[in-house]
């Protein structure tokens, strides 16, 4: 039978998983808070609603008689929206509300870590009380990093040491409205990003992804939702090794034993660090920008792992090209502290050239395509080698023009790339 695919969310991150599904046997919605007009030309039907109302969520699958769904934002698995697709017979790739906590509370992902003896757990300290927690900064013997508890959009952990002082971080744990906090070991190292499709105990890997969380060329600014990524043609990054990626797919699997039933995607951030891989945290969902990355290269038919997923059986093995990627995000003038909405955005598909586009958060008029005051757009270039899929979606943005917006130019760029592969080397001693 042909399936009915909901796709919950609408982001670049969906915009990429509707680009996966569109040459497949389905038939495609797509329900999101936004119109994305990349997801709205690939989609059978879009309904604009409210993601995180289970009830909404439920109510348009069951109209359009979905049999299967796709949850992309993380806070709709938080609102339990995975939950009510599954009770209404509609399988959600999506971890239920409980499972969701490995992403939604930090407190509770380091306590699990810990209860299972997951590897790569650092030091931590989870507090309800600020002054409790300030007094821990001056008491603990190095550099901490203080992360909400909650949900924060990617925006709410500061790196002691690193973003701000000991005295600025005490600052923002007594002016926060956050009811917890951990408290945990700065990491020194290299990040990077394994994402992972579960279902039926099986853990379906992909290659390895370095996000680019700071606003400004340099790895210099506030952190943001992700200014962009890249991947290799291999499955390690250049500054890893082999055995560094199997680490991580070590924990990965540790992590989906121990949770006993996990379905949808699971991303580990990881740290490399001299001593071994670290975990930074777990997402429940694919990452944004990591997914625009992963997807376009991998040749296994998304739906293929959807079905598999949903009747029980042994998920496919995955199978991706030999190419490297390069995703760059053009964001409004002034984000993430102070976004400056409304510019109109001059690249469309036709403009992109070799590079594949990606909506985001964009208001699409009668007119044009404008601005909010998010992430607006992402162009990712495929290429054989890292230097060559950066030119491509360099070109591609240049051309198209970011008049009222800004692109890290950096992300990709044989330098950046090669001072991680330098800091790596360097503190390892080699």
């Amino acid at each position: 039978m042909t399936e009915t695919v909901l796709l919950v969310g609408g982001g670049g991150r969906e915009h990429a998983v509707a680009r996966a599904l569109a040459d497949s046997d389905c038939s495609l919605y797509a329900a999101a808070g936004n119109r994305n007009p990349g997801i709205a030309s690939l989609a059978d039907g879009f309904e604009t609603l409210d993601t995180t109302n289970p009830t909404a969520v439920r109510t348009y699958a069951e109209e359009i008689d979905a049999t299967l769904a796709v949850v992309g934002p993380e806070s709709p698995l938080e609102a339990g929206v995975a939950d009510a697709l599954d009770d209404a017979g509609v399988y959600a790739f999506g971890p239920q509300q409980n499972e969701a906590r490995i992403e939604t509370d930090k407190g509770f992902q380091r306590r699990f870590m810990e209860r299972n003896d997951i590897p790569g757990l650092p030091d931590f300290e989870e507090f309800t009380d600020s002054e409790a927690a300030c007094a821990f900064i001056d008491e603990y013997d190095g550099d901490l990093v203080v992360k909400p508890a909650g949900l924060t959009g990617g925006k709410g952990v500061r790196v002691i040491g690193d973003q701000v002082t000991a005295a600025e971080a005490k600052e923002y744990i007594r002016e926060s409205d956050h009811d917890r906090l951990v408290l945990e070991e700065r990491l020194v190292g290299e990040e990077f990003t394994v994402q992972a499709l579960v279902a039926n105990g099986d853990v379906r890997v992909t290659p390895a992804v370095q996000d680019h969380k700071r606003a400004y060329e340099g790895d210099e600014g506030p952190n943001t939702g992700g200014m962009g990524s890249y991947s290799d043609a291999t499955l390690e990054l250049p500054f890893m090794d082999r055995a560094d990626y199997l680490e991580a797919v070590d924990i990965l699997e540790a992590t989906v034993d121990a949770l006993e039933g996990y379905k949808g995607v699971l991303y580990g951030q990881f740290m490399l660090t001299a001593e071994g891989v670290k975990v930074v945290e777990f997402n429940a969902r694919f990452g944004d920008p990591e997914a625009m990355n992963t997807l376009p290269v991998m040749e296994t038919d998304l739906l293929d792992v959807l079905v598999a997923a949903r009747d029980g059986e042994a998920l496919p093995q995955l199978q991706f090209q030999s190419a490297a990627t390069v995703c760059k995000y053009a964001v409004p003038d002034g984000y993430p502290a102070d976004p400056e909405a409304g510019a109109k955005v001059q690249i469309d598909p036709e403009s992109a050239g070799a590079a594949t586009l990606f909506y985001a958060s964009v208001d699409e008029r009668e007119d044009g395509i404008y601005t909010t005051t998010s992430r607006s757009f992402a162009v990712v270039g495929v290429a054989d080698s890292i230097t060559d899929a950066e030119a491509i979606t360099t070109e591609a943005l240049e051309r198209a023009g970011t008049d009222g917006l800004r692109v890290r130019w950096d992300i990709g760029k044989a330098d950046l790339v090669q001072s991680r592969i330098d800091h790596m080397a360097e503190l390892r001693g080699e």
